[in-house]
Order: structure tokens, then C-alpha cells, then sequence
């Protein structure tokens, strides 16, 4: 067996080979990372980024990729916005991870820093990036105003079309220049609400004309009237002004609707009539009907005639002369009869000569 010293020396000499062995990999492991960052470092450093090794790791781990965030912050720095105008490596790290576009989001800053928006912060940036508006392209349009075709290219419709209180339909073609309301990018209106709004009022203003030709003469009404309407309240745009690309003289709809309501009118007054008709129609045929039962009735008294002269005779109520009367009384009735029907007057006829 060794000695006691000889097995103390030589674990010593294990934990020193172990402890080298981790100092060396401890030192390739610094040395990877350093060579990686290092020229994301050497940029921070140089620009003023102020962004170390650490901060650079640590940005893996949270699984941010380090170069969207040194480069955002670089395009900062050198733009003049600092830590004190809320732009931290932090907050570009958490702006990140809400899935913002951070790129943008300074872009932006930069671009209302250049044209002197006092009103657009980096808060307010990335509330309106997350809020997935396109938040360059609001500065952008805010600086310089942006041109909307009423109606739109695309919608089906090559103008708006309104009718003049004598009837005649116009047809107009509009352009609208807007310009970005930084405020209300979150929940203001969109670009279709400012159309809508624009194509309802130059329809009303089109409608409260006495005639065509007012706005034809004048189309700068037009644009007056739908100005002072505050149409751009709660949008995410400024009206900056309205202008009157195209007007075109169209049918004569007052006429149309006058002529439809006449032949409407005519067709009531037809079924009205036809409904009289029907009436009388009906009428007629309970008239006739009430002559033909009157006429039976008529028959079947006549019919009991004959019966009451037999039981007459038989009675002793009724005698011979009195039965040639009868028979006078009916052939002159008869004979009355017969030249009333031939069409000759009273006065010419002939009374026949009665028996006994």
C-alpha cells in the first residue's frame, strides 16, 4: 500500500487537474460567447448603445435576438433619443416579446423627431404598433397628407350618385386629402369610415340643391358643406380638404318616379274599377235571379186559378156569365198586351166589345 502522503498528493493533483480543466472550459465558453457578441458589442460601444456582454446574453436566454435590439437602439442613439425619452434596452426588450416591430417603432420616433411631433412618444409608438397599426406609415401621413378616392378604386362604383331636389341625378367623383391623427390611431375610424362619411355628405349637400344647376355652376358648395359636417370626428384621419375631381349630368329620376307613379295610380284606379264592375256584375245577376223567382211564383199562382174557378162552380159562387166576363176581362188584357208589344199608342187602341 502507498503511504498516506502519497494518496493525499495524488487526489490533490486530481482536483487540481479537474479544477484546471474546468477554468479552460469555463475560458472556451467565455471566449465563444465573447467572439460572438463581440461585434454587436464593439457597435454598442463605439455608438453609445451602452449595451455589455451580459446584457447581449442575456437577451438568448429570453430568447430576443440580439442584433434587432442593438441595431434599434444604435438608429436611437444616433437620432438623439436617449434612455430619458423611454427608449431602455428593456423596453425594446419587452416591446419584442409582445411581438412588436421595434425596427419600426424607432423608425418611426426618428421620422416625428425629424418633423417636429412633440405629440408621438415612445410609449404612444408602440401602443400604436401593438395596437397593429402601421405606425411609420402614420407618421408618414402625417407629415405628408395622403389623397382618398371617393369612391373608392375597386368598390364597383365609378361615382357617387345623388339626386337635386328637381330631379336630376349628378354623378361625382371626389378626392379626399387626409392627414394621420396621431391620437386617434387607437380606435379612431379607418380609412372606409372617412369615405362613407365623405360620399353621405356630398350626397346630402347634392340633395338640399333647388336645382342641378346650382352645383354645377358651383361645385365649391359641395365641399363647404361636407367640411363644416366635422366628418373626420373619432377616425384616425384629419380632413384636410375635399375637392371635386368630376361631375356628370345623369338621368332625369324625378320624371322616372312621376311617370312610375302615374302608371301606379292608374293600375289602382284599373282594379278599382274592375272591383265596381265585379259589383255591379254580381248585382245584376241577384236581380236576375230574384225575377226568375218572382216569375216561378207568379206561374204557381196562376196555376191555382183554374182550381179556384172549378171549386167556384161547384161551390155555386161562381155562375155562367160571370165565367164569360172572366174570359172577356183576359182577351182584352191579352189583346193590350199584344199591341203594346207592336209599339202602338194607347189612344189607337181598340177595345173589344164585351160579352152580354
Amino acid at each position: 500500500m502507498l503511504p498516506i502522503a502519497q494518496q493525499n498528493q495524488d487526489i490533490i493533483q486530481i482536483i487540481g487537474f479537474v479544477l484546471i480543466l474546468a477554468a479552460i472550459i469555463v475560458a472556451l465558453v467565455f471566449l465563444a460567447v465573447f467572439f460572438k457578441f463581440f461585434r454587436l458589442w464593439i457597435q454598442s460601444k463605439t455608438t453609445g448603445a451602452r449595451i455589455g456582454i451580459l446584457d447581449l446574453l442575456g437577451m438568448t436566454f429570453r430568447k430576443v435576438r440580439p442584433e434587432v435590439i442593438v441595431r434599434a437602439k444604435i438608429m436611437a442613439v444616433q437620432a438623439g433619443i436617449t434612455e430619458k425619452d423611454g427608449v431602455t434596452t428593456r423596453a425594446l426588450e419587452a416591446h419584442y416579446l409582445a411581438g412588436g416591430d421595434v425596427n419600426k417603432v424607432i423608425r418611426a420616433m426618428i421620422a416625428a423627431r425629424n418633423a417636429k411631433m412633440t405629440e408621438l412618444d415612445f410609449r404612444l409608438a408602440t401602443a400604436i404598433d401593438l395596437a397593429g397599426r402601421d405606425v411609420l406609415e402614420a407618421v408618414q401621413t402625417s407629415v405628408y397628407p395622403k389623397v382618398i378616392d371617393c369612391p373608392k378604386k375597386g368598390s364597383g362604383k365609378e361615382a357617387l350618385e345623388a339626386v337635386a331636389r328637381n330631379g336630376i341625378q349628378l354623378k361625382v367623383q371626389a378626392r379626399v386629402t387626409v392627414r394621420a391623427n396621431i391620437l386617434q390611431l387607437i380606435g379612431g375610424a379607418t380609412e372606409e369610415t372617412i369615405i362613407a362619411r365623405v360620399g353621405e355628405g356630398i350626397v346630402s349637400a347634392i340633395g338640399s340643391a333647388e336645382s342641378h344647376y346650382e352645383v354645377l355652376e358651383n361645385p365649391d358648395r359641395i365641399s363647404k358643406a361636407v367640411l363644416a359636417r366635422r366628418l373626420d370626428r373619432q377616425t384616425a384621419f384629419e380632413i384636410v380638404s375635399i375637392d371635386i375631381a368630376d361631375i356628370d349630368v345623369g338621368q332625369n329620376i324625378g320624371a322616372r318616379i312621376q311617370a312610375d307613379q302615374a302608371e301606379a295610380d292608374m293600375r289602382v284606379a284599373q282594379a278599382k274599377a274592375e272591383g265596381r264592375r265585379a259589383m255591379a256584375v254580381a248585382a245584376e245577376q241577384e236581380n236576375l235571379a230574384l225575377i226568375e223567382e218572382a216569375r216561378a211564383r207568379l206561374v204557381e199562382a196562376e196555376a191555382e186559378v183554374p182550381r179556384a174557378i172549378a171549386e167556384a162552380f161547384e161551390s155555386g159562387k161562381l155562375g155562367i156569365m160571370d165565367y164569360y166576363r172572366l174570359k172577356n176581362i183576359q182577351a182584352d188584357t191579352e189583346m193590350r198586351s199584344a199591341i203594346a208589344r207592336m209599339g202602338v199608342p194607347v189612344t189607337q187602341q181598340v177595345r173589344p166589345q164585351q160579352a152580354g
